[in-house]
């Protein structure tokens, strides 16, 4: 069934790379991209959350993606970088195997992600899109954390933050 022309629009989103699979997220959400940094750890954190950079003064909670996702540890290259998202008023560093590109997207290419059924969470995948031969996986980046690690994120990010004053 074809779309109607004037019911669609275009949306702009950056989209990266974890291993082999190609994901995006709103451009509105992007403060900043920059290249990997040294990570400095925080005790008693979940083993996705990487630790803290300070980025101009201000401290940024870090979190691997690829192990939020569930999946292998990857070696580190000259393309690995750091996403930083606003994530429910608080800065959050994602770290990609790679940056591909900001791409506008025309929601007649978008559809919803699939159900995998009741014990597999794919609530942050908020679409599907097709750019040329690629499907992106497209993120809700607030379904990535529940409310009480996002309150944990915060309060690491305020501890570092007086800590250093």
């Amino acid at each position: 069934m074809e779309k109607n022309p004037a019911q669609t629009r275009r949306e702009r989103y950056l989209t990266f790379f974890l291993g082999e699979e190609q994901y995006g997220i709103a451009i509105d959400r992007i403060k900043e991209i920059i290249a990997l940094m040294k990570v400095t750890s925080v005790p008693k954190t979940p083993e996705y959350m990487k630790g803290v950079i300070n980025l101009r003064g201000s401290i940024i909670p870090v979190v691997d993606t690829r192990l939020r996702f569930g999946m292998e540890v990857q070696t580190e290259t000259m393309h690995t970088s750091i996403i930083i998202v606003e994530v429910d008023k608080v800065n959050i560093g994602f770290i990609v195997d790679r940056v591909e590109e900001v791409a506008s997207i025309d929601t007649a290419h978008m559809s919803e992600p699939p159900k995998f059924g009741s014990h597999i969470d794919t609530d942050f995948i908020c679409a599907m899109a097709q750019i040329e031969e690629n499907v992106v996986m497209i993120l809700d980046v607030l379904k990535l954390f529940e409310a009480d690690e996002l309150v944990s994120l915060e309060q690491i990010q305020q501890k570092q933050t007086s800590e250093g004053e």
